[in-house]
């Protein structure tokens, strides 16, 4: 079956890789942004209190992820999931997984 598109991308063989704990606080959720010293291609999100996650690939659409909650269910997030700007080397994470007094771990790959 022929490809209709592709797009790929070389990293050079250089790897960029970023863990983060992050823990919000008890007061309302809100959306944050996380800045990084390169472009991030691909960004893993988990709420490791309700085990719930979200990933972002390069070349997804802005606020999009893959959505897997804690019962097994996969969905694409079209506007709660993952911003990445290239330009100023950012991801914004909405205020909706951010959720308050949660726990995340954090995966972002460049």
């Amino acid at each position: 079956m022929p490809i209709a598109t592709q797009a790929t991308t070389n990293s050079d063989g250089v790897i960029h890789r970023v863990q983060e704990l992050i823990t919000t606080s008890a007061a309302t959720a809100t959306a944050i942004t996380l800045t990084y010293g390169f472009v991030p291609k691909r960004v893993l999100i988990h709420n490791v209190t309700d085990r719930i996650s979200d990933e972002w690939f390069e070349g997804m659409a802005a606020a999009s992820s893959l959505h897997d909650v804690a019962v097994g269910t996969r969905t694409l997030e079209t506007t709660n999931g993952v911003t990445v700007n290239t330009t100023l080397r950012t991801v914004t994470l909405t205020a909706v997984t951010m959720a308050a007094s949660k726990t995340f771990a954090v995966l972002v790959e460049g």
